[in-house]
């Protein structure tokens, strides 16, 4: 399985969970060069929820 990791030359968010019992953790990288990881479940959501609304696909609609 490839490495989905998101670095500087591929960025993008991951979020992984390998069972219901384990925390949940979250990586994300921004073309902008913002990164951050995330640790338990609320930390990922609050993760996903910023990444989202500030970069990633928001910064493609800003570049329009």
């Amino acid at each position: 399985m490839a490495d989905l990791t998101p670095t500087p030359s591929n960025p993008g968010l991951h979020v992984s969970k390998p069972s219901p019992s384990a925390p949940a953790k979250a990586s994300a990288v921004c073309r902008c060069g913002a990164s951050a990881t995330a640790t338990g479940d609320a930390q990922v959501r609050a993760l996903v929820e910023g990444y989202t609304a500030n970069h990633g696909r928001a910064h493609q609609e800003q570049d329009r």
